[in-house]
């Protein structure tokens, strides 16, 4: 805060907003080469697929992520004509330097080819219109291409379709409820500046990153979308609180000092509390996670930033002109111990027992509905029919199921040259052939002596198998054990011969697996370092335990929300999102960790609040009453400026951003009003003096005053 004083004292404000503004500038242009370097890998590091897949990209010159699947409908044709057609794939898959047909099958009037190239997932992309139309010019003009490049091709710019569309959409709901809680007044552009320069800044750094890490094809749809709201929400509630101040005391530095000093504090901690919960996301050994955690760490750190020089430089220009004549919004209308808060809290006062069994009761019940839970990896189904690659994967699934888009690899290591040309390796390589085609989820399996399965050096072989099921059903799961666990068993193979199971699926359940792994390991430091901050911040112990139990019930709901409207289609024709069984495992992991960040925001909002009021000598009742009469109309506008930036991707076409918005939303909504107006007054009351408590040992490990327990309070 003397930093503060000394910028404002010295003039710095023109300083500060030209920066501010070379950011902005750079952060527009930064946005515009970003794509480029994104992806949707799912690449574990150290597993047994990604040693499969080395493998294949060493000695077969292949990257199972650029592999396409051509499908052409040719009706009724003599086995000559179907000949020709495989020849014409083959010179077609020409416009791509080293691709090769890994297997063709003819099955009621349709040829599917698998063809695989050396490229990564973005460069392999790139050839996706060279080879349509190569296709079209070798005969086939009604062949059609998907699989994992063609989708990436086809989705990039409906994502960035939906992109502009979300962020128009959360604009203008942004600024309608700004209008509606600040009025006709300046103070509505000072959020949408605060989260302008924030998500800029954060795009900058973003595409630094994307040059030296892998980053996921999603980044800037979360952090526009998800960073707008955030940001709007910090500036907000310091809008609030300077505009509290100045009914006080009329002067605009001693209005802006006192803000600082506590909604400015609470805008630090609370930023800091963000990005430490989705920090956790990097213990994930997995790059598509980790960008995940990045990118939503740099949100809440650079709006600390913009909290500590934007905002109170802009505030100090204004002064009281940022609340100008003219309309003056909800928030400023009456004194908020007579508003609706503050008559809803001493309702809930006198009833807190009630209240507090019905409200649990209810959102237990509610979130119970996350047991039917299933995720994977990918929805790799859930693509918009509008998509050449969608309609192609949707054709697939009607006839022989989606398992063709995404096959499953098996590199065997003979550990010695030569060896595949044995006639005995090759009987073995076969009754494994056979063995793996008897699997009742097996489709097809593509095995030979040609170089498409045998590398130069004749050391190794591969095998396809397709199955007939998508990516992360639990039919594909099975599979995939069960293929590992027969490559593992004793075999005609020489001795030491090395057997790795790689492609999409075994990638896929090594994902979930990494996953489940680390999960432990974040939810015990998010709740550690989210007891560590809260019980510092309000000097309590019961209050810090108490947020992070309301924290998981709330994420718990959330899960809930998400098994309702995709598994089961409530609200689905209104909402027009996809029906899936199974949610995408990043959505949940991400989901977990902003909403836990998210649910100490306001915590630390409301509760902190509380704790000024206490300290100041009022009694626990009145604390409840004071903080959140002051906080929970702000806080829930805030949460519903949040709740429209994210019906951006509400209203995309893919299913995991659809995901990821649907389960924030129901998140935010509950936690924001159920949670922080019924379940939280109510619990307070019923702990009582207990709420306050913080003993000297854990004071002077937490390097701050001790709470002593205080005598019980008469009820109200």
């Amino acid at each position: 805060m003397n930093l503060l004083r000394k910028l404002l004292a010295t003039k710095s404000a023109t300083p500060i907003l030209s920066i501010w503004l070379a950011f902005i500038i750079i952060g527009f242009f930064s946005s515009r080469d970003l794509n480029q370097h994104l992806t949707t890998s799912l690449s574990v590091p150290g597993s047994q697929s990604e040693k499969a897949n080395l493998l294949l990209a060493q000695e077969f010159n292949e990257n199972t992520e650029g592999t396409f699947t051509i499908i052409y409908k040719y009706g009724n044709a003599t086995s000559q004509q179907i000949a020709e057609f495989e020849k014409s794939i083959e010179r077609a898959i020409s416009v791509i330097p080293n691709a090769q047909v890994s297997s063709q099958k003819a099955l009621v009037g349709t040829l599917y080819a698998s063809v695989t190239t050396s490229y990564s997932l973005l460069e392999a992309a790139k050839f996706t219109d060279d080879l349509r139309e190569s296709l079209k010019k070798n005969g086939l003009s009604g062949a059609q291409v998907t699989g994992p490049p063609a989708i990436e091709s086809d989705v990039f710019p409906v994502l960035a379709n939906d992109l502009h569309r979300g962020q128009v959409l959360a604009i203008v709901i942004a600024l309608l409820l700004l209008l509606l809680m600040l009025g006709s007044t300046w103070a509505i552009f000072i959020p949408l500046l605060f989260a302008l320069s924030t998500v800029s800044l954060s795009l900058f750094f973003l595409n630094i990153l994307s040059r030296h890490f892998v980053m996921v094809l999603y980044i800037p749809n979360i952090v526009e979308l998800i960073g707008l709201g955030l940001a709007i929400d910090y500036s907000l509630l310091m809008l609030h609180r300077y505009r509290r101040e100045l009914t006080n005391c009329d002067d605009p530095k001693i209005a802006l000092h006192k803000t600082m000093q506590t909604a400015g504090r609470t805008v630090v901690l609370s930023g800091i509390t963000v990005s430490l919960a989705l920090s956790t996301l990097l213990l994930v050994p997995v790059p598509f996670i980790k960008s995940l955690g990045l990118a939503g760490m740099l949100v809440p750190l650079i709006s600390i930033v913009a909290a500590l020089t934007l905002q109170p430089v802009l505030l100090a220009i204004l002064g009281k002109r940022v609340f100008s004549d003219g309309f003056i919004g909800i928030m400023g209308t009456k004194n908020p111990l007579d508003g609706i808060w503050a008559k809803l809290t001493r309702w809930v006062i006198s009833h807190a027992k009630a209240v507090f069994v019905i409200t649990l009761t209810a959102l237990l019940f509610f979130a119970s509905f996350a047991i039917k839970l299933e995720i994977t990896p990918s929805s790799l189904t859930a693509i918009p029919s509008t998509l050449e690659s969608g309609k192609v994967i949707n054709s697939l699934t009607s006839k022989i199921g989606p398992g063709v888009i995404t096959p499953h690899e098996i590199v065997i290591d003979l550990k010695g040259k030569g060896l595949a040309t044995l006639a005995e390796i090759d009987q073995a390589r076969l009754n494994l052939a056979t063995t793996i085609s008897k699997n009742p989820k097996v489709f097809i399996v593509a095995s030979g002596k040609e170089s498409t399965y045998v590398d130069a050096t004749g050391r190794y072989i591969r095998m396809y198998v397709i199955g007939k099921d998508a990516l992360g059903e639990a039919k594909t799961r099975q599979l995939v054990q069960e293929l590992r666990v027969l490559i593992s068993q004793d075999n005609a193979f020489p001795k030491g011969t090395q057997i790795y199971l790689g492609g999409s699926p075994a990638q896929g359940v090594d994902l979930i697996d990494a996953i489940f792994a680390s999960l432990p390991w974040i939810i015990f430091f998010a709740l550690f370092i989210t007891f560590v901050v809260l019980a510092r911040a309000m000097r309590s112990i019961l209050l810090a335990i108490k947020a992070i139990v309301m924290d998981l019930i709330s994420i718990t709901a959330a899960f809930a929300g998400l098994v309702l409207v995709f598994k089961f289609g409530f609200g689905a024709a209104f909402l027009h999102t996809y029906q899936v069984d199974q949610i995408e495992a990043w959505v949940l992991i991400f989901m977990f960790a902003v909403l836990f960040g998210l649910s100490m925001d306001y915590e630390l909002f409301i509760v902190s609040r509380m704790r000024e009021a206490k300290d100041s000598g009022l009694t626990n009742h009145n604390s409840i009453i004071e903080g959140i009469a002051n906080t929970s109309g702000v806080v829930t506008g805030a949460a519903i400026i949040l709740v429209g930036a994210l019906s951006g991707f509400v209203f995309g076409h893919f299913a995991g951003l659809q995901e990821l918005g649907i389960g924030l939303a129901i998140g935010i909504i509950i936690d924001a009003t159920i949670i922080r107006g019924l379940l939280l007054p109510s619990a307070m009351v019923l702990l009582g003096r207990w709420n306050w408590w913080l003993p000297k040992p854990v004071a002077a490990l937490l390097n701050t005053k001790a709470s002593p327990l205080e005598a019980p309070e008469a009820r109200l």
